[in-house]
């Protein structure tokens, strides 16, 4: 995947992630894109230790692994920020 596709990946992702898990985050557009490319990567990373593969592309699978991930990034953002 090359760099634009992980920005769209982590766009979509990131947006999911924030419709899924409601509230106030500080940040926009770009924050959006960060906290899912590193979702995406997070996901991957979960997802092959467990024996589900990883992000191979721009597909619904690499999409759910990627809002999973962001998912988590952002549930974890709100623990640490709320101590």
């Amino acid at each position: 995947m090359g760099i634009i596709s992980w920005i769209v990946l982590g766009l979509v992702a990131g947006l999911l992630a924030k419709l899924l898990v409601p509230g106030r985050d500080p940040g926009g557009l770009i924050v959006t894109i960060l906290i899912g490319v590193v979702g995406a990567v997070v996901g991957g990373f979960i997802a092959s230790l467990i024996g589900l593969g990883s992000v191979t592309g721009f597909n619904l699978y690499s999409i759910l692994v990627a809002v999973g991930g962001a998912v988590l990034l952002l549930v974890g953002y709100r623990f640490v920020k709320s101590r």
